[in-house]
């Protein structure tokens, strides 16, 4: 009843009285629902809030906003950022730009000069906001690839990186004090676009009409190779998220004009009609996408992820087509880089990936005289890679097809820089009339193969995860594949995961930081001879990849969700 006094929305007010209604009149699935939105307040996971968009404070609405917000605030004044401006930005969900004008208008009642995006944009282009200002931080309106009931809130600090601990702690302790949401004053005042120079705090203006354009012109210089041109067809979708249209001009400039984009899902739709989960590693999720490349004999298939900071490719091969896996992309685009890269920028570069991706890269970067870098999951951490700042950071990526092309604009993943770079790769192999194919074989060649796959559980009841890990602790398995299992790590307490290892394949578990899943990273390593012919090569593959189908067999057996 407290909760439902201070919600400022109506609409919130009016769905927690009809829960709290049909628990008083003794409906258990009433006191279920509202024991679990009342059970405890969201946390910060992932560099910010994500959640169910539903009242009360586990869910996401207008008074976790508001309050996140003030939250937000009252931290970054405690940290002298008070002269500061705050970027805030938010995607097509539902409720998204209601709770970014809401945000704003808190921050900019504590003083902050506020540029509120005039539309739905893709989550990049706040990170490339916050660096190319030089803002205080920036909040982003998005669940990116959740299903439609959720949505959350990314934050960025100064630099355009995400939040990392103990600062997110710092602001759960700042939002836990912050006052009843119907108290906190709301600016809701906006003035014109900011003029650069002298800050004007307490107002609410739009982004300045440059960081669009600025950020599609430096999109654009990721097509170094000299290979452009009509040749290369493109086949898009942005899965009725906000990346279609910056995506398609960011490639025209980059010198691929001919895109074609899956009409089905071109319109930002925070319901998603035609995917049950929006996210390109989900099966069926790109069935359209790979239909309208067959169509139109596209040379590359690019599915981004609702808010564009994830980017899938697809390729034909043997007369159809297939998603390559994030790892696979990962070493593409990583040699691709490092094999063009300006040494004069960047004299000592550093490629980094995540605990659960292919070990492909430590060799490829080996290969190029790079350093290598492995981090915690998270691109709050890939970016960090090294010295805990990124310092020559040119390249990250984790396997959930995430890719950090360009840090020194976007210190954080992009899905449509990564389309661009993608596009120069297969024009220059095209060039040479070679394929997406023949590279992955020329990698396997020098670095031997490594064959990755995931195995994804979800769950209906949350309490099973902790459940699982706790038995998986006191039980790990003896073998893999027959193999005996030559490592077990704990990976607490840096972070809550398992590894197991055998002389040729590694496992990692974690329960996913955003979705309601245990993950399971499989991969399954094998040497390849330097002088191995086509035929010999696929028959490694083959044998590579049915044991990895025969080890997610097995892990599922071990996880026994």
């Amino acid at each position: 009843m407290r909760w439902i006094a201070d919600d400022p929305s109506p609409d919130d007010r009016a769905e927690l009285q009809r829960v709290l209604a049909g628990a008083m009149a003794g409906s258990a699935e009433a006191v279920a629902d509202l024991a679990d939105r009342l059970s405890a307040p969201l946390a910060f996971g992932t560099a910010g809030l994500r959640g169910p968009l539903r009242a009360g404070p586990a869910g996401m609405n207008l008074t976790v906003v508001r309050r996140a917000a003030y939250g937000i605030g009252s931290f970054l004044l405690g940290s002298g950022e008070r002269d500061g401006v705050v970027v805030v930005g938010y995607d097509g969900r539902r409720r998204s730009a209601e709770f970014a004008a809401d945000a704003a208008g808190v921050l900019a009642a504590q003083g902050f000069s506020v540029l509120l995006s005039s539309r739905a944009h893709p989550t990049p282009l706040t990170a490339f906001a916050v660096r190319e200002l030089g803002a205080a931080a920036g909040l982003q309106v998005t669940a990116s690839h959740n299903p439609p009931q959720d949505n959350g809130l990314k934050v960025y600090l100064r630099g355009g990186a995400q939040l990392i601990s103990p600062l997110d702690t710092r602001i759960e302790q700042a939002i836990a004090a912050a006052p009843a949401a119907r108290s906190i004053e709301v600016n809701e005042t906006a003035g014109g676009p900011l003029v650069l120079g002298p800050v004007v705090t307490g107002s609410v203006r739009p982004w300045p009409d440059s960081i669009v354009d600025d950020y599609l012109a430096r999109a654009a210089t990721l097509a170094r190779t000299g290979h452009t041109g009509t040749g290369v067809g493109v086949a898009l979708t942005p899965m009725h998220g906000v990346g279609g249209e910056i995506a398609v001009k960011a490639l025209h400039l980059a010198g691929f004009p001919t895109v074609h984009v899956v009409s089905e899902q071109a319109v930002p739709d925070g319901g998603f009609p035609t995917v049950p989960f929006p996210n390109p590693e989900e099966p069926g999720a790109t069935d359209l996408l790979l239909a309208l490349a067959a169509r139109t004999d596209a040379a590359v298939a690019v599915a981004l992820d609702p808010d564009a900071d994830r980017c899938a490719i697809g390729v034909p091969t043997g007369g159809s087509w297939r998603m390559l896996t994030g790892d696979e992309t990962g070493a593409l685009l990583a040699d691709h880089l490092l094999r063009h890269l300006d040494r004069t920028a960047h004299p000592d570069p550093l490629v980094a990936t995540t605990i659960v991706s292919a070990e492909l890269l430590r060799s490829i970067a080996a290969g190029y005289g790079a350093r290598y870098d492995e981090t915690l999951t998270g691109f709050k951490w890939i970016v960090r890679a090294g010295d805990g700042e990124g310092t020559g950071l040119v390249f990250g990526y984790e396997e959930a097809l995430g890719l950090c092309v360009d840090p020194d604009r976007v210190r954080d993943k992009d899905g449509i820089s990564a389309a661009v770079l993608a596009c120069d790769l297969i024009a220059e192999l095209a060039a040479a009339g070679r394929t997406i194919g023949d590279r992955l074989d020329e990698l396997a060649r020098t670095h031997g193969l490594f064959v990755t796959g995931p195995l994804s559980i979800r769950v209906a009841d949350l309490s099973l995860i902790p459940q699982a890990m706790r038995r998986l602790r006191s039980s790990p398995p003896a073998s893999l594949l027959d193999d005996p299992v030559t490592e077990s790590t704990d990976l607490l307490p840096q972070t809550d995961g398992l590894r197991w290892r055998t002389d040729r394949v590694r496992v990692v578990v974690r329960p996913s930081g955003t979705e309601p899943k245990l993950k399971c990273y499989l991969q399954v390593h094998a040497d390849v001879p330097a002088a191995a012919d086509d035929a010999t090569l696929a028959a490694l593959r083959a044998t590579a990849t049915g044991d990895l189908d025969r080890l997610r067999a097995e892990v599922a057996q071990i996880v026994g969700l």
